[in-house]
């Protein structure tokens, strides 16, 4: 039994790249998970991205334009997928960096805003390469003595996850962890713990664009002001908010240096 104090959400997706800004989803699994016990829930489906699926994503995952022909779009499903999601804490598979992202990208261009901010995100390859640094299928071997069938299938890849999950959660009950500053931790004891445990502090919004300085204060992770406070910036060259906010970075980024930008006229 998972210690769920909220409904879980494990989820992947098959893209038609790498760029969480640009490309867009072409397959999506979920399972949800109750914290009330009830039977988990199973969605799939293909999704036509109505942009060319790049031959390098293709190769990995078999699903082309063609053959996602007649497949229904994003936007006429959206409601559907984020429905589904509710107030669920979320789950997947290097889903920090990647799954969450694009589908957050996804909704808000079909006008939903998937707030990340009060959820829980656990992320399995996290925990795994923290503390066995694997592949997914390595992760299913090794965790639930388990082979992969239909890896890059996404419904196959998040019922691996799911198993990879409980094996983590019962080989690593009650160990302790020491972080690189020193102090020891028990990353397993409950739901908070685990999330506390993916998370990485040293950056403020999941593509890495801003980072967090030594004193707390962001700082750009890119171009030409890398490693300058995004206040100080802001204040010498108001023009590079509006630069950022027209270009294609991430609705995160967008908010978080509106804020950013915001608190700094307010002092």
């Amino acid at each position: 039994m998972l210690p769920l104090t909220n409904d879980l959400v494990f989820f992947d997706l098959e893209a038609t790249g790498l760029n969480v800004i640009t490309d867009r989803i072409v397959q999506i699994a979920m399972i949800k998970l109750f914290a009330d016990g009830r039977e988990a829930q199973e969605l799939e489906m293909k999704i036509d991205p109505t942009v060319p699926v790049s031959a390098e994503a293709a190769a990995i995952h078999g699903l082309t334009n063609e053959a996602l022909k007649g497949e229904p779009t994003f936007p006429s499903v959206a409601k559907t997928l984020f429905d589904f999601i509710g107030d669920a804490d979320l789950a997947g598979y290097n889903s920090n960096r990647y799954d969450v992202p694009l589908l957050q990208e996804e909704f808000f261009r079909a006008g939903f805003y998937l707030d990340t901010s009060s959820r829980r995100l656990i992320d399995a390859q996290h925990i795994f390469y923290q503390m066995e640094p694997r592949t997914l299928t390595a992760a299913l071997k090794f965790y639930a003595g388990k082979e992969m069938t239909g890896a890059h299938d996404a419904l196959a890849d998040v019922r691996a996850t799911v198993d990879v999950f409980k094996g983590q959660l019962e080989r690593y009950a009650g160990t302790s962890f020491n972080k690189e500053d020193g102090t020891e931790i028990t990353p397993f004891s409950d739901m908070d713990a685990i999330a506390d445990f993916c998370k990485d502090d040293r950056f403020l919004d999941a593509t890495r664009r801003l980072k967090r300085g030594p004193d707390g204060q962001p700082l750009f992770n890119f171009g030409k002001h890398a490693g300058k406070a995004v206040a100080d910036v802001f204040e010498r060259e108001p023009s590079y908010l509006k630069w950022i906010l027209d270009k294609d970075f991430s609705t995160e980024v967008k908010a978080l240096v509106r804020a950013i930008d915001e608190q700094r006229r307010k002092r």
